[in-house]
């Protein structure tokens, strides 16, 4: 198909041509791939500047272009004219994917029209359409505006509705960008926290609930716990993408009854996106609760959410851990990525952990907005929701952080984080809590007198009961070895089971 470039050049000027729609004419860029309809939201909504992500504009290309070749194929348009739309698809998505004549940059101006439009995205599906048909018109050597040989509204959106294609494409954006960047960054950061899990499990130290000492733990445990979330997330973030991909709208057009469309369309859209990103795309059981709510996105969002709480426990946890270098628990030795203070020298910051925390932060955010959106009388509205665009926007963007967040804690932290094992082991040795595992034998009260008197006199439990002499030296030392309290009675630990070896 012939490019772009030829009949749509970088903008030099602030010329314009002549476009009528219904509402009649409207001056267009000379040299816009869009139309009337496009121009008129993009000054109706001059709200905040941020456009549709191009996820969802890419998500785009691939849902009308599954739409044409159904609709081909069931001879509900020409198939030239069906031809004509794949190839202008094609040339869309590889202009996109940053294969094409020119940049993304410049592909993206072609598709200016504001986030904050009309609800249900009307104008960025006929912004879609414009596009396609002027690429359409192009390849054929027609003029821009031409609408010939296809019509955006008769060809490229036949058998649709904006009611149904905008929340389609945000629900493929949404899968696809999980399957493609969240899913891999958490599964290479569970791996990364897997691998410390593995490599400090023979490391005692002091666990801390409520902030204060409790009784002993391995680091490799501390570490499992970090990983297994992360695990769980890879979870979460695939059951998000199977809820997105299950449900599409399509074929429900303008409420939900398929009016104008033929009966087969949305299923077979549906099979065609589901074998070209091999992802389980279904065309909804119910589209009229498929239209009329965006609770399959609120769901989704709410798995990102949980993510992005995991995510925020970890960070928090090692920077905690990392505190210091000497006034401060001191056990983790974070990377050193960059100066810490422009006024104090040598101060090194948790940085990469601060910002894993305000991504957290914004994925809460943009979870409330989403939910929020969703809200009946807010944006779910009788038979269809009116706050689509934001809400796409906000989950594209949680999926996307949520995945560059995972990445640089893994690379920029995790990867090269280290272990002081003498802090560590130290805090054992004082920890008052080492006396919990005297208490079956010597009770809860004994125990606890013992705890406050070692407390007052600056004296670890082992010195407190040794001069006390509460026990015989050689039982006082096995149950008061650290390795046997971080398992349950009676299961093998790192000490044999024996009490006689201190980790290392």
């Amino acid at each position: 198909m012939p490019s772009a470039k030829k009949g749509a050049a970088k903008r030099t000027s602030n010329r314009s041509r002549i476009e009528r729609d219904t509402m009649g004419e409207m001056p267009v860029p000379v040299d816009a791939l869009y139309g009337a309809s496009t121009q008129r939201a993009v000054l109706n909504f001059p709200v905040s500047g941020r456009s549709v992500p191009l996820e969802v504009i890419s998500a785009f290309a691939d849902l009308k272009r599954a739409c044409a070749d159904v609709n081909g194929d069931l001879g509900v348009i020409p198939r030239k004219i069906s031809r004509s739309v794949i190839s202008a698809c094609d040339e869309l998505q590889k202009g996109l994917d940053g294969d094409g004549d020119h940049d993304v940059d410049w592909w993206m101006t072609q598709f200016p029209v504001d986030v904050y439009q009309t609800g249900s995205g009307t104008s960025t599906n006929m912004n879609v359409n414009e596009v396609l048909a002027n690429l359409s018109a192009l390849a054929a050597g027609k003029k821009l505006g031409s609408r010939d040989p296809v019509h955006p509204n008769d060809h490229v959106n036949q058998g649709q509705s904006s009611n149904d294609t905008f929340p389609t494409a945000m629900q493929i954006a949404g899968a696809v960008v999980i399957r493609s960047t969240l899913v891999p960054s958490l599964q290479r950061l569970a791996k990364g926290l897997r691998r410390k899990s593995k490599k400090w499990d023979r490391v005692v130290k002091t666990g801390r609930t409520h902030l204060q000492d409790a009784t002993p733990m391995r680091v490799g445990q501390e570490f499992s716990g970090f990983a297994a979330q992360i695990e769980y997330g890879v979870i979460r973030a695939e059951r998000a993408m199977k809820r997105l991909a299950e449900n599409l709208p399509i074929g429900g057009t303008a409420v939900g009854t398929g009016i104008n469309t033929h009966h087969e369309f949305g299923r077979r859209v549906a099979a065609s996106l589901k074998k070209r990103h091999r992802i389980d795309f279904a065309e909804a059981a119910n589209h009229f609760e498929a239209q009329a709510t965006r609770d399959c996105v609120v769901e989704a969002s709410g798995e990102l959410r949980t993510i992005a709480v995991s995510l925020s426990k970890i960070a928090n946890d090692i920077r905690w851990l990392g505190s210091g270098p000497r006034c401060g628990l001191g056990e983790l030795v974070l990377p050193a990525t960059q100066p810490g203070s422009s006024i104090m020298p040598g101060k090194v910051n948790p940085v990469i952990c601060e910002s894993v925390m305000q991504v957290a932060c914004q994925v809460v955010g943009h979870d409330a907005a989403i939910t929020m959106g969703g809200f009946g009388g807010t944006g779910s509205l009788l038979q269809l929701n009116v706050a689509m665009p934001m809400m796409a926007w906000s989950m594209i963007d949680s999926i996307k952080l949520l995945a560059g967040a995972a990445l640089v804690l893994q690379e920029k932290c995790i990867e090269d984080l280290e272990l002081d094992c003498e802090v560590t082991e130290g805090f054992v040795e004082r920890s008052l809590m080492m006396g919990t595992s005297l208490a079956p034998v010597i009770g809860y009260e004994a125990a606890a007198n013992l705890a406050k008197e070692a407390h007052a006199r600056n004296l670890t439990i082992r010195e407190m009961a040794l001069e006390l002499k509460i026990l015989d030296a050689e039982v006082l030392n096995a149950l008061l070895d650290p390795a046997s309290m971080t398992e349950p009675a009676g299961r093998k630990t790192l000490s044999g089971g024996k009490g006689k070896r201190k980790p290392r």
